[in-house]
């Protein structure tokens, strides 16, 4: 009976020791777990850029190599693990990750295997010219201004928009944009073409028509009142003033035409040589708006041209202040007035 006993109580701890040895063997096995998938593993990020680039093209050799430059990871081993579990190995994608410091692995892995990127915020305005626009949003985007000049010039692309060369960057409306940082050249312009699309609304097409211009006649018209005056409250009157000049078939004679038909739109000063620059631009020269806008027209002038004040006024000239806005007049000799009180002016203040 004792050793039956004994039997039993050996028995029984033999059983606790086993479990107790499956226990440990278990929290062992809970705590690499944790250290693999739930710990942060993530540091070293900046609060001025928590943002994580993964080039178009990548596979996850790539990705890999970038967080270790970055020096983003912890420990690269339980990443390896947990993205091999995941099989993020097989499903890179490009673009542009906010990490969070101190980020496990699982959310590392669960964000970069999703795509869900942070949208950029790109803001063009003041562009001059299409190369212009390619070097301004290249600084956001992927794609460098090469590739997006390529396509933004590409004949092809011009004519499949309905634009010529001349009025394509009429179809570019300056604002702030959302897009996602690997957005291609090709993606960027028919996002382009659907804010243009929304701006003609059927009330701004109808304007357009009843002032006997197209939709690019708008764009040039308003980007001569936008390089003329960037006073919003005077761009209605000095669009009024152009399309009366229009309508009663007088030569535009708007000085912004002829730095674009320079090549010089700083010019302080304009010459007599100047005004007889041959060029379809150059408003001295050629009945009517020109080829196409001489610069890229924002929201508020294309608005001051399709709502133009209605008056009598056809000349214009800079107010003697350095205001920036202008003395308007019906008549030459009231005009040539203003015109000599602003080279007194000039004079006084030593420009020549």
């Amino acid at each position: 009976m004792a050793k039956s006993k004994k039997k039993k109580h050996l028995l029984r701890k033999a059983v606790i020791g086993t479990f107790a040895s499956i226990a440990l063997v278990g929290a062992f096995i809970g705590y690499k777990y944790y250290q693999f998938i739930k710990a942060p593993n993530v540091h070293n990020v900046e609060s001025t850029d928590p943002y994580f680039y993964i080039p178009t093209g990548s596979n996850f050799e790539d990705v890999l190599y970038l967080l270790k430059t970055k020096n983003l990871l912890l420990k690269e081993n339980s990443f390896l693990w947990v993205a091999e579990k995941k099989n993020y190995i097989k499903n890179v994608k490009p673009g542009r990750y906010k990490l969070e410091p101190r980020m496990n692995n699982n959310e590392l892995v669960n964000l970069l295997r999703s795509g869900a990127q942070t949208p950029v915020h790109v803001t063009f305005n003041n562009v001059k010219t299409i190369p212009d626009l390619a070097g301004k949003v290249s600084k956001y985007l992927e794609p460098d201004s090469t590739t997006m000049l390529r396509m933004l010039q590409n004949d092809s692309v011009v004519k499949h928009y309905g634009f010529s060369n001349e009025t394509f960057i009429s179809m570019f409306i300056p604002n702030t944009y959302e897009f996602y940082w690997d957005t291609s050249p090709e993606g960027f312009i028919s996002r382009m073409a659907s804010e243009f699309k929304s701006y003609w609304t059927p009330d701004r097409v109808a304007k357009a028509k009843a002032l006997g211009l197209t939709q690019s006649e708008v764009s040039t018209l308003a980007s001569i009142v936008q390089e003329e005056t960037r006073k919003r409250d005077e761009m209605p009157k000095v669009a009024g003033l152009y399309l009366n000049r229009i309508k009663k078939g007088i030569k535009l004679q708007a000085d912004p035409t002829v730095k674009f038909a320079v090549g010089d739109p700083n010019m302080k000063r304009i010459y007599l040589k100047h005004l007889k620059v041959d060029s379809p631009y150059n408003t001295y020269i050629v009945l009517g708006l020109p080829p196409g806008p001489i610069a890229m027209p924002e929201k508020q002038a294309l608005d001051a041209v399709l709502n133009a004040e209605k008056h009598n006024y056809i000349f214009m000239c800079a107010k003697p202040d350095f205001s920036g806005y202008h003395n308007f007049a019906t008549t030459l000799s009231a005009h040539n007035k203003n015109r000599q009180v602003y080279i007194s002016f000039l004079k006084k203040q030593g420009i020549k």
